[in-house]
């Protein structure tokens, strides 16, 4: 009789426990995102509709750099990048370190009415942008009651005023959702480290970057990673705040895309070339912040 059947090992069911566990999700991933990508990829070097779709090679990567539109649109996310994203982890930052003070009263409070933003309706927020910044609106208004302005002044229809008021918007949505992941980084954070500092007579600043900072740094990498490629896809300002104007001045990449696509005459092929170069932007971007960011070896 010939020996019987190895049996699996503990381990080895174990490992095929979970793949039988992570299977369906596997496939339902390739299906509904690796294979419309490739598909996607496929697309960018072909232009047309339906069946007079037709190879064309790398035209449309071509045809990106010389459209002024898309030009504009990549500056305008460079822009919102540079100076939206600094300036929105640096508050949420500040704002962690004063609201993990144990000895502050109503911190839950405080925590609740900065991270409620991000909880509003991306239209609906876009909404309140717009009345509140209009010719007639509340900045208008306070700012005449000041004698800063004589009359009403147009935000939204000059191209610097309308990009300040998207950047402006980004913040007051985004500050409070960063803000929660460093006080998560900071609750992990022995408190008597601060008090030790505290003893041996580090200051508040001292503390906040001989301690704070360093301690934060793979939160702080998380953030501008994830904060950064939330601004190269920046759609919903675009469209609902500005509508892309004045005259394109604050149109960004994901929205032109998405007016190549519906809004005008279809170009898909166009479309999923400049897509692709938001994913390498990202990539690209992702890559040099870990790169300086994470200096583990």
């Amino acid at each position: 009789m010939g020996n019987s059947k190895k049996k699996l090992s503990l381990g080895q069911k174990q490992s095929l426990a979970g793949w039988i566990f992570l299977t369906p999700a596997v496939i339902l991933i390739a299906i509904m995102s690796f294979l419309p990508m490739i598909q996607a990829l496929f697309l960018s070097f072909q232009t047309g509709i339906g069946a007079a779709m037709k190879w064309t090679g790398g035209t449309n990567y071509v045809r990106m750099f010389k459209d002024p539109v898309f030009v504009q649109a990549l500056k305008n996310n460079f822009i919102y990048l540079i100076i939206q994203v600094p300036i929105m982890l640096i508050s949420a930052l500040v704002l962690a370190s004063l609201l993990n003070n144990k000895d502050l009263r109503f911190k839950g409070l405080f925590r609740t009415a900065i991270f409620l933003p991000c909880a509003t309706s991306l239209v609906s927020y876009a909404v309140i942008f717009r009345s509140l910044f209009a010719v007639d609106g509340l900045v208008n208004i306070v700012l005449i009651k000041l004698g800063i302005l004589s009359t009403g002044y147009n935000f939204l229809g000059h191209p610097n005023s309308a990009r300040i008021v998207i950047i402006l918007a980004l913040i007051w949505r985004w500050t409070g959702y960063n803000m929660v992941f460093y006080l998560s980084g900071l609750q992990n954070i022995e408190y008597s480290v601060y008090e030790a500092a505290k003893i041996d007579g580090a200051s508040p600043f001292q503390s906040f970057f001989r301690i704070t900072i360093p301690l934060l740094k793979p939160t702080i990498l998380l953030t501008a990673i994830m904060s950064t490629n939330g601004t190269l896809q920046l759609f919903d300002e675009s469209v609902n705040l500005t509508n892309g104007g004045p005259a394109n001045a604050t149109i960004t990449m994901s929205h032109y895309i998405y007016n190549v696509s519906f809004k005008y005459v279809p170009n898909f092929g166009y479309a999923a070339s400049m897509s692709y170069l938001i994913l390498i932007l990202v990539a690209v971007l992702a890559f040099i912040q870990l790169k300086v960011g994470d200096k583990r070896d």
